[in-house]
């Protein structure tokens, strides 16, 4: 290259800071769409279990193919990388096995499962809103982190966010009610989805890796679930009945949109601005999904409802903000980066 030639756009790279920020818009977005989508769907032709398998097939579709050509790739290249199910997982077998039960398998079946009992502004508070709970609890017996007492008030209002979203339906369950089940799966799949966070820090897994390796799990435990529930007639499925274009919907957003795009960007999120400012960021999608609820479908936003949403966004930015940026003040610029 010539001294006084510049390089063409195509050949600068994106910044770390571009590609976290544009992961953190991405996820919230596809985050805040599935809660609205999902609690549509439960009163659609599909039961939660149709709607899980259309997630992980469709999900599949696209990860298992460009996994395999990864190891196969690796192996004519005479590179040495952990596999595991027969090659479709670029990770070993344990990893595979622990990050795919909660970050794929549980968490589809516990969060589609919820929004059959409850509405979907209880759905926006409980599970993303809980995750920095649930988070800093695990991090603190896995990972040896430590609860500021800052964080640990942040934590305080979170947790009064979601007994305000929670305890009436909760109370309503000695009325016969059935909403309490709903928000008890939610805050289930809140935990699961934590786990596999905690998981990812803990390996320092590769957005893609992880994601395609969820996906293969995934694959090979659910599907083999689903059809002996079926043969022993223990549930019932409504793909026969259900129109195509619901369950080529359900695939291409559940499966590519929620488990590929927003599974590595989120994962992509964590490796660049860190669990704590990731969770951060996670406090827009509680308000985003319950006003989109109440827009297209209807549900009306109480005054709980309000102030929970204002609880757990308050916990997550005042409990965690002061302490990510004192942090990462304090680690080299590599680290920050996520390298």
């Amino acid at each position: 290259m010539l001294p006084n030639q510049r390089p063409s756009s195509a050949s600068v790279p994106l910044s770390p800071r571009v590609i976290g920020l544009t992961s953190a818009v991405i996820t919230v977005a596809i985050w805040a769409a599935f809660i609205v989508i999902a609690r549509a769907s439960a009163k659609g032709a599909l039961s939660p279990f149709d709607i899980a398998l259309a997630r992980i097939i469709g999900a599949s579709a696209v990860l298992i193919p460009l996994a395999a050509w990864w190891m196969r790739q690796a192996a004519r290249n005479h590179t040495a990388q952990s596999s595991s199910f027969f090659g479709l997982s670029p990770l070993s077998f344990r990893i595979t096995a622990l990050c795919g039960f909660f970050g794929g398998f549980l968490y589809a079946g516990l969060s589609y499962a919820g929004f059959f009992f409850a509405p979907a502004a209880h759905a926006s508070v409980l599970m993303p809103g809980s995750l920095p709970l649930w988070t800093s609890l695990l991090a603190v017996f896995i990972l040896k982190d430590h609860i500021s007492p800052k964080r640990a008030l942040g934590l305080l209002f979170i947790v009064c966010g979601d007994l305000l979203v929670g305890g009436a339906s909760l109370l309503k369950a000695f009325d016969g009610g059935d909403v309490w089940k709903g928000d008890v799966l939610f805050m289930g799949a809140s935990l699961c989805w934590s786990i596999y966070s905690v998981l990812v820090r803990r390996f320092a897994l590769d957005p893609v890796r992880a994601t395609a390796a969820i996906t293969v799990f995934a694959l090979f435990s659910y599907v083999p679930v689903y059809g002996l529930l079926l043969l022993s007639e223990v549930m019932h499925s409504q793909l026969a009945s259900a129109p195509w274009g619901q369950i080529v919907f359900q695939a291409l957003f559940q499966g590519v949109g929620s488990v590929v795009i927003s599974g590595i960007t989120f994962t992509q999120m964590i490796r660049y601005y860190g669990p704590v400012r990731s969770t951060m960021i996670t406090a827009l999608v509680p308000g985003l999904s319950a006003l989109g609820a109440v827009v297209f479908l209807g549900e009306p936003l109480g005054w709980n409802l309000v102030l929970g949403l204002v609880c757990v966004t308050l916990g997550i930015v005042f409990g965690v903000q002061r302490a990510a940026i004192k942090k990462e003040a304090s680690l080299p610029a590599n680290t920050k980066a996520g390298a």
